[in-house]
């Protein structure tokens, strides 16, 4: 099965700074499997990895392209999906 890719725009008022980002990287280890993302047309870093997350220095309304390979990999781009497009910064 080849890898799949979902873009998705980010929904945090304050992109993906601390908070989300730990959210987001933690979430991406517990699917267990290899999942990446990239910014725009960079190079895309390990999604588990909170400094590799917040180093793409990412803003409300960019986007990102996530990557996922393996088992469950749709279930989780689902679920990361949806983190990214939450603002966690609403009151």
């Amino acid at each position: 099965m080849p890898p799949i890719s979902r873009t998705v725009r980010i929904g945090s008022s304050h992109g993906l700074h601390a908070r989300p980002a730990k959210l987001f990287a933690q979430a991406a280890k517990e699917a267990g499997i290899p999942i990446t993302v990239a910014k725009d047309s960079g190079a895309p870093v390990n999604a588990a990895s909170i400094l590799g997350v917040i180093a793409l220095g990412v803003e409300q309304g960019d986007y990102v392209t996530l990557t996922a390979d393996g088992d469950g990999a749709e279930a989780a781009l689902d679920q990361l999906a949806e983190l990214l497009t939450t603002d966690h910064d609403a009151a």
